[in-house]
């Protein structure tokens, strides 16, 4: 049994695993650094502990000030919410050595699905498809060039070690490759500590499409239907839907059959996600697994009307959960991430909220951490709020967003919203008919529209 919880995280995660760890009657310990004071994420918990400066190097990414709060506090488990130190092994590994329950994958798994070359390769022997390309890690530019001509341009270039966009580059020349391979090592090197990088073919007009997976400590895996991610931006996503407007029941069955056979053979356990590019044809390929929750996960949660985060609590402490039966997606749910940031520039936008008027009534779901009168600090990321719309079908689903968008007040800060109620309102997102590459396209019709 856990008692009690030390969220090594902040912000809107934080507070999600406070109250999925109240239902479970289980205490809580928010840690914080100076800039998050007053957060909501350490007013809410039953105990705080400050562990450092802004900077997250000295503070949420600090594993001995993070072992002093729970040495403090006595809490005998810790859930590493997204980012920071959530997909890192040996914290996950150092935990272990201390006797606490990680509330996570095992750091093995953590350190396979890391290293996202071996993954790939992984997968590919556990059974899943994965795009052509590089066998290992490419060493240097001259190797480069030969796994792109063998597998033809254009092609990706990848960080082995980390996502997000950081160290990707698509080449669709040898010039271009020549160009772009140093800079992706770089930035690969100044985001992972580690240059490595691999290569893939590159499908234009593919669908980013994830697969939700939860696994016990006993050997079961469920995995469940899929999230459409596909509006992004720099490959950092804006806008989530499930199930997406692509992908019929026929691929759904069996995506999720294949799934859940590929994570058994490597041992998945925990809250994890399968990545897949989904070509014009409907054929997928398995791009990478993320083995931590996802800032996501609420839509998979509306459709199927469960709690990830406390059948991720109850698993790590070895209990069953017992999901619904049957287990099926009824209905339709939207995600927009609100982020503080120009809607135009996407320069962020710090601050103080002078004034905050979030949405709600049947159907939406807000999960953040904002209230009137915080300041939105600028030494980390810029999402402010989730706002999750549910409806019995894609079209009311889509009105219910743009209503809820529309009643969401704030003011202090610039936000993202005018950007998703533009999104919301072009005609090939109505219809389901976009793609990785819809944003450009979109932004760029804005643009025109605006004469900028």
């Amino acid at each position: 049994m856990i008692s009690k919880i030390l969220i090594a995280n902040r912000g809107e995660i934080a507070i999600r695993v406070i109250r999925s760890a109240r239902e479970l009657g289980i205490k809580t310990v928010a840690v914080y650094s100076e800039a998050d004071r007053q957060s909501l994420h350490a007013l809410l918990a039953d105990e705080k502990v400050c562990i450092g400066p802004a900077k997250a190097s000295e503070s949420y990414l600090n594993i001995a000030n993070i072992l002093s709060a729970v040495d403090i506090t006595g809490a005998d488990a810790i859930h590493p919410g997204y980012g920071f130190l959530a997909e890192n092994a040996k914290f996950a590994e150092i935990c272990e050595t201390h006797g606490l329950t990680f509330i996570g994958p095992p750091p093995a798994i953590i350190r396979l699905m890391g290293d996202k070359d071996k993954a790939r390769q992984a997968m590919k022997k556990a059974g899943l498809p994965i795009l052509p390309g590089s066998d290992k890690i490419i060493e240097d530019l001259a190797e480069a060039k030969k796994v792109a001509q063998k597998i033809g341009f254009p092609v990706i270039i990848k960080a082995a070690a980390g996502g997000g966009g950081k160290g990707m580059r698509i080449c669709r020349s040898s010039a271009q490759l020549e160009e772009q391979f140093p800079i992706a090592q770089g930035e690969a090197k100044a985001a992972f500590s580690d240059p490595s990088l691999y290569i893939e073919k590159f499908v234009s007009g593919a669908r980013h499409i994830e697969i939700q997976v939860i696994g016990d400590k006993k050997g079961k895996v469920t995995a469940f239907g899929e999230r459409e991610c596909s509006v992004q931006r720099k490959y950092q996503k804006l806008i989530e839907e499930t199930p997406s407007p692509f992908i019929d029941e026929k691929i759904r069955k069996r995506i999720i059959r294949e799934v859940e056979e590929a994570a058994r053979k490597v041992g998945y356990q925990s809250l994890g996600t399968f990545e897949f590019l989904v070509d014009e044809t409907r054929k997928f390929y398995f791009m990478e697994a993320n083995a931590r929750v996802q800032v996501e996960h609420p839509i998979t949660e509306m459709v199927y009307g469960i709690n990830l985060i406390k059948a991720q609590i109850k698993f790590a402490a070895g209990e069953q959960y017992n999901f619904p039966e049957p287990l099926e997606m009824r209905g339709h749910s939207i995600e927009c991430r609100i982020n503080a940031e120009d809607p135009q520039t996407f320069v962020p936008s710090p601050g103080k909220i002078d004034f905050l008027v979030l949405p709600g009534g049947e159907g939406i779901r807000v999960d953040s951490a904002a209230y009137g009168g915080w300041t939105v600090p600028p030494d980390y990321d810029s999402m402010v709020a989730k706002i999750i719309a549910y409806a019995p079908s894609r079209e009311l689903a889509i009105r219910k967003m743009r209503a809820a968008l529309e009643m969401t007040t704030i003011v202090g800060i610039k936000t993202n919203i005018p950007l998703h109620l533009s999104v919301l309102a072009d005609t090939d997102f109505l219809a389901g008919k976009y793609n990785t590459q819809f944003m450009e396209g979109h932004l760029a019709n804005q643009a025109a529209l605006n004469g900028t």
